[in-house]
Formats: C-alpha cells, structure tokens, sequence
C-alpha cells in the first residue's frame, strides 16, 4: 500500500479535490466546515486553493467531542475548543471536510451538530483519505485518496510545516509508526 507521505504527495491530492468541489459546487456559493482538527488543516488547504470568492463565509470549525457515541469508552479529550459556525446554515450548501473517513462515526457526529444549527440545503463530504471499515452507511463524495487497510493499521494526519500521513501499526498492544 502506498500513502501519499510527503507535503508534495498531499498538495497534489488536495489539487485534485479542489477540482472535484469546483465542479460540485461551482454557483452555489457554499460554507466551508473543517471537522477539528484534520479537517480544519484539510479545509484551510482547499480554501486556499478555492480561493476567497469560491465560499460564502470565512472557514466554520466543528469540534464534535460532545457529539461522539464513544466518549464514554475513550473518554473526553481534557481540552475541548467549542465549535464556531460564523453563519446560519438555513438553507446553505454546505461542504464538510474531515482528514480521515473510518467508521464513519466522526461524520455523523458533525451531521448531528450540523443540525442542532439549522437545516442546510445540502451538505457535500470531502475527505483526504477514505479508508475501509465502516460501520456506519457513510460515503464520502469526494475523496483525496481511498486506502485499503487491515484493522490494526491506522493512518494519521500531521501538520508540523506541512501536512504528512504517517501510519502506524499495532500488534498485540505495541505500536510501530512508519
């Protein structure tokens, strides 16, 4: 399996997708959603490369840590930001970005937040990197990368000067990062 490791490899994902919105979206004037934190990395990216004219409102962030069905077995993250919708979503297309597509279980925790917002007209999914193993009926209509892992691999976005994906592997209670 080859990931797409290095800014370079990420940017020309990123170029691609931006295309694929472009043609989405074009016209309809839509609100950027980045899911903290990769997809707010993810989302400033195609902001970026979009443009200023191509949104309707500066970049809103989701934090879903309340939104989650698993807290209560992974327990809350000691810092939780709130979330920040500069907008009404009434009525609005909506593009939501998330760096990661797993299980799907992140997505319909925004979906939810989303909602407690208002009623969007539409809500369009970007994701750098879609990867197997669902466990919900979530798709993403646009999609940097599609991976097919094994459940003890998992890949994960850093932004240290730059976005990179490092993945990682766990084998009965250790961990090796590539």
């Amino acid at each position: 399996m080859t990931i797409p490791a290095t800014n370079t490899d990420i940017r020309t994902l990123l170029l691609a997708m931006a295309d694929e919105i472009n043609q989405a979206l074009e016209g309809k004037k839509p609100l950027l959603i980045g899911i903290h934190t990769g997809g707010v990395w993810v989302a400033k990216q195609l902001a970026e490369i979009l443009g200023a004219d191509f949104f309707d409102a500066p970049l809103g962030t989701l934090n879903i840590a309340y939104y989650r069905d698993d807290f209560t077995r992974i327990g809350m993250h000691p810092q939780v930001t709130p979330s920040d919708l500069p907008f009404a979503v009434d009525d609005r297309h909506l593009l939501l970005v998330d760096d990661v597509l797993y299980s799907g279980r992140t997505i319909r925790a925004a979906l939810n937040e989303i909602f407690d917002y208002g009623r969007p007209a539409s809500v369009t999914l970007a994701v750098l990197i879609e990867r197997n193993g669902r466990e919900l009926p979530i798709q993403a209509d646009i999609i940097g990368q599609s991976l097919t892992m094994t459940e003890n691999e998992h890949i994960k976005l850093n932004n240290n000067n730059g976005l990179t994906l490092t993945l990682s592997t766990e084998k009965a209670g250790e961990s090796d990062v590539a």
